[in-house]
């Protein structure tokens, strides 16, 4: 029997995860011993027992055998914070792929060289008469700035040493020396960098409903009874799933546990975080991209101290490491940004059960519009589904008006906005109401091509079309790469060379066309790099400084404007022209989530829907909020072509410096798991797609090949990329990688 062998972690600090040592695992724990287990063993010289966690077991040898060491033991121990993000990584690299120490840096907050936040001040030991004497004897030796310092302190006897060192323009030595003298002291504090700088308001809270009361006390109820459930609150737009968060994070609370509070995208963090502190004040903070990396490991840190009870943030907000976690909320589940398009690849939904495994957690996912995995395993009784039908205000769903565009340009309006979009604009700027326009697009214009002969401008390292920004620049979405727009076609010399598709800047300009004195605001891609930025601009179309919002997909994700009456969908099936399996769903929850945009105060809204394919069932289902009747179509068509949820797949992604290289990888890998052998044959066997060019052929130089497996069982798909993976490690390619992407969101 040959020999095997662990790396070791023995400091999990993230600048340190790369730094691994090796192990013999001894005969006793060759059967016991797994990935991320914690275990002792002899470190150094002295061979001191230390902590560490075991990352990877082979049977190579890095080092020479007979100087390695043998694991001591596995630790006996009570299960820290440390230990729970260990397993936790664990279970990210076996099910999503990728290596240990990948999955250790997404799960660990980053230990970065940070100081504490340290608060400085002076504070005056003299009595006042005797800081008046010894003011007067260093201005008469000329001790300016000493006398400045004494001064100040006789008007206060404790001064903010910032104050001193800047306002006063006191030397730091000055200070010393007076400090030496007796005649005063510098006290330093730390304290934690806070992210929230939010006044706090009383929050006006409404009583529950009977519905939303059900919820709470029958989740309550069976965490009490040690039943840690999943629970899905499907809600209409609008009807308070926010409030039922919220009291069950009460009640987590009173009974000693803290909450995450997942959201899709950081342009909700503003709204959401208002409404979360005017609730718990600042035992509540938030975890995002835009915080410092000070500001991060605080927050990490406040949360270990059992400091704060609610984090708020994106995905990576579920790696808090809380210990005594007792609830994690998944706002607006459906979303695909919950899912990372970084190795390892998890979803963040998957990811919650397992931590909620851990801490003995509940789970609770909300939306409108439930992703078809969370809403399928419902129906199979893995999740409890809960419903909300009614507007928490008493209000009615908006009225919604399908458009069919065709018909508008026979009858000769080539006008962005529809005829009855302009009469409802109109109409809502007479009233003083707000509306919002929703396109998914970015940029001034689209592609560039000659209208003479066809040719496309295209970034000479990615297979993409170069999308015409202001200032005359062509710019490449993908790697970045720009180059002025030129006067006539490349090819052919034609000067009838231009751009097509209107972006948010130019629907944005044909509004002020229309309507000279209307107030817009816009909100997309290019609009909202600066940190503040998503703050700034819901801020300011909350208070009414504007009439129009015009956006792409982040605004129409969770906001709630009162005065907002309209919302207008321009070019709605864009996204069904996707090459992509889920463009029937992702159609359907962007218009619905649009549509319920509007409405949500105590005036009655309005929809519009712009479309070429009016006849489309995610078209017709999201005019009609009919959740239950989408479903029924998408599940069908899911099952018949054995799509998940109804099976799961595999996407293998093979990139390369060479496009021969990375070609010749893809077959052999599809080869491989075509070779795999199993006990059964039929519906028991993978079924393999491709291997083909992705639909994006080479960005950045680096070309693109991707493979798809398919089978019922999640686990039989873990299988196969354990197989890659140890082909990988035999074969060690040099030009090429590979990623692995489960179920993937999105097509390569």
């Amino acid at each position: 029997m040959r020999d095997l062998y662990a790396d070791i972690i023995v400091d999990i600090s993230h600048e340190k995860l790369d730094k691994t040592f090796q192990y013999r695992v001894p005969e006793k724990l060759r059967d016991t011993l797994e990935v991320g287990m914690c275990v002792m063993i002899p470190f150094g010289n002295g061979n001191t027992l230390r902590k560490g966690y075991c990352i990877a077991i082979g049977e190579t040898c890095k080092f020479d055998p007979t100087r390695t060491k043998d694991i001591a033991g596995i630790a006996e121990k009570g299960v820290s914070v440390e230990d729970q993000m260990i397993a936790l990584a664990a279970f990210i690299r076996r099910n999503f792929g990728g290596t240990m120490i990948q999955a250790l840096k997404t799960v660990l907050p980053a230990k970065q060289s940070v100081r504490q936040l340290e608060h400085k001040r002076i504070e005056r030991l003299l009595d006042k008469e005797a800081t008046i004497s010894l003011q007067g004897e260093c201005e008469r030796k000329h001790q300016v700035a000493k006398g400045r310092l004494l001064r100040a302190l006789v008007e206060q006897p404790e001064i903010p040493y910032e104050w001193v060192t800047g306002k006063l323009g006191v030397a730091s030595s000055t200070v010393k020396s007076l400090e030496r003298a007796g005649a005063l002291r510098v006290v330093s504090t730390t304290g934690y960098r806070n992210p929230v700088k939010l006044a706090q308001e009383e929050e006006q809270r409404f009583p529950l409903s009977r519905e939303q009361q059900k919820i709470v006390t029958n989740i309550c109820q069976e965490f009490d009874a040690g039943k840690i459930g999943t629970y899905l609150i499907y809600g209409i737009t609008g009807s308070g799933k926010t409030e039922v968060y919220m009291q069950l994070i009460s009640e987590m609370i009173e009974r000693g546990r803290q909450a995450i509070v997942l959201i899709p995208e950081i342009a909700l963090t503003y709204q959401t975080l208002l409404r979360f502190y005017k609730r718990f004040g600042d035992r509540v903070s938030v975890m995002n991209s835009t915080l410092s990396p000070g500001e991060k490991y605080d927050q990490c840190e406040r949360a270990k101290n059992g400091e704060i009870d609610v984090i708020i943030g994106p995905r990576s907000a579920l790696f808090t490491p809380f210990p005594k976690l007792g609830l994690i909320v998944m706002d607006e589940e459906h979303e695909g940004s919950y899912k990372s398009e970084s190795t390892p690849k998890y979803h963040a939904r998957e990811t919650a059960l397992e931590v909620a495994r851990i801490h003995g957690a509940s789970v609770v996912l909300g939306s409108a519009t439930p992703s078809l995995e969370a809403y399928y395993r419902a129906r199979l009784g893995e999740y409890r589904i809960f419903s909300l039908k009614e507007r928490l205000t008493g209000g009615t769903l908006p009225k919604v008006h399908t458009v069919d565009l065709r018909a508008e340009l026979k009858e000769g309006n080539r006008s962005i906005f529809s005829r009855k979009l302009q009469e409802l604009l109109a109409d809502r700027l007479a009233k003083g109401q707000q509306s919002m326009l929703f396109l998914n697009r970015r940029g001034y214009a689209g592609f560039i091509s000659c209208r003479a002969c066809g040719h496309v401008m295209k970034c000479p390292h990615c297979d993409v079309s170069l999308s015409e920004h202001r200032g005359g620049k062509l710019i490449c979405h993908y790697c970045g790469y720009e180059e002025p727009k030129p006067e006539r076609c490349p090819s052919c010399g034609s000067k009838y060379i231009m751009g097509f598709k209107a972006g948010t800047q130019q629907i944005e300009e044909k509004l002020k066309e229309l309507f000279p004195a209307v107030r817009t605001l816009r909100m997309d891609g290019d609009t909202t790099r600066t940190k503040d930025s998503y703050e700034q601009i819901l801020s300011a179309f909350s208070n009414g400084e504007a009439d129009v919002l015009i956006g792409t997909q982040m605004i129409v994700k969770g906001h709630d404007f009162p005065n907002v009456t309209l919302v207008g969908v321009l070019a709605a099936d864009l996204s069904l022209g996707a090459n992509d399996y889920r463009s029937g769903e992702r159609t359907f929850q962007l218009l619905t989530q649009a549509v319920g945009r509007a409405g949500r105060g105590k005036l009655p809204g309005e929809a519009v829907i712009q479309t070429y394919q009016p006849e489309h069932y995610a078209v017709t289902h999201a005019a009609g909020q009919d959740y239950e009747g989408f479903y029924e179509e998408e599940i069908l068509y899911r099952e018949l072509s054995g799509y998940p949820p109804a099976a799961h797949m595999l996407a293998v992604q093979i990139y390369g410096k060479y496009e021969d290289g990375a070609k010749q990888l893809a077959k052999k890998l599809s080869d491989v798991v075509k070779s795999i052998e199993d006990d059964g044959t039929g519906d028991d066997r993978v079924s393999v797609i491709g291997p083909a060019p992705a639909t994006i052929g080479k960005i950045n130089d680096i070309f693109r090949f991707v493979f798809y497996v398919k089978h019922r069982e999640y686990g039989r798909l873990v299988h196969t990329k354990d197989v890659l993976e140890e082909e990988l490690q035999r074969s060690q390619p040099k030009w090429e990688s590979v990623q692995f992407d489960f179920d993937p969101m999105n097509t390569m």
